[in-house]
């Protein structure tokens, strides 16, 4: 009889921890759904005027060598047509993005406090900031600074020598802007794992403060690996990562402080 009555409270148990785990499953292919529903339409508007957007990012190319000598090529032919596919898709993962973390956000927020909740929405707005703030630095400083590098190979013929110029292929040149600018986005969300970190008790900014120069060594090597192979491109990736490291350790010295000091007004 108690094996019975055991036996149909484990069954209970089981079944009543299944209603939640799908309910979780429905929400999350629910979000799903939103989510790349709002990266298609998003590609969708961004493939009708891609053309402009890669104006835009041939930017910096144009301002370095001037309106009427920029010349891009493509060399078989359908490239163009599947760089304007992988524009429509950049913009549209950027298009995108605050709708899918709002999405994620939505989806694991009743998990949390209400103190937690609190606690994670400064880090929706700071993540695509910080991206912003990356990319602008590969649009305003360090493309055109890896342009006049490139530009400055350039040779003039004359009777005795051949005309050496700059012809960069569309499709490469969309593969090293989107590379840069992926790679600075990537690296400046430092101070936002951290934190996070800091806040789940995983690291403190002692720490931090010892590992400092490991980490500079650390962040030298990875702006290596994400950076054209050129020292400009690198130096620039890897100094403002590591004053973003510096930044930091400030900001894991502000939430232990604040962890402090609720962990005393919780005491009294």
């Amino acid at each position: 009889m108690a094996d019975t009555v055991d036996g149909t409270g484990r069954d209970e148990e089981i079944e009543a921890s299944k209603a939640p785990l799908l309910d979780h499953l429905v929400e999350l292919r629910q979000r799903l759904i939103y989510s790349v529903a709002a990266f298609f339409v998003m590609f969708i508007l961004c493939f009708s005027v891609s053309k402009h957007i890669y104006n835009i990012l041939l930017g910096p190319f144009v301002n370095v060598v001037g309106a009427e000598q920029a010349k891009a090529i493509y060399t078989h032919l359908l490239e163009k047509f599947f760089v304007d596919i992988k524009v429509a898709m950049f913009g549209a993962a950027f298009l995108a993005f605050p709708f899918v973390a709002v999405q994620i956000y939505k989806f694991v927020a009743p998990g949390l406090y209400k103190n937690e909740r609190a606690a994670f929405r400064p880090y929706l707005l700071a993540t695509p900031l910080l991206f912003i703030l990356g990319a602008a630095i590969v649009y305003f400083i360090a493309m055109p600074l890896l342009v006049r590098f490139s530009v400055g190979f350039e040779q003039v013929g004359d009777a005795t020598h051949a005309t050496i110029e700059l012809l960069p292929k569309v499709s490469e040149y969309l593969s090293l802007i989107m590379t840069l600018i992926m790679g600075f986005g990537i690296c400046f969300q430092l101070p936002v794992v951290l934190t996070l970190l800091a806040r789940a008790g995983l690291i403190d900014s002692s720490a931090l403060i010892t590992g400092r120069r490991y980490a500079f060594v650390g962040i030298f090597a990875v702006a290596a690996v994400l950076t054209p192979p050129d020292a400009i491109s690198m130096i620039i990736m890897a100094l403002p990562t590591c004053l973003l490291y510096e930044a930091s350790i400030w900001t894991v010295k502000w939430v232990e402080k604040r962890q402090a000091t609720a962990a005393k007004a919780g005491e009294s």
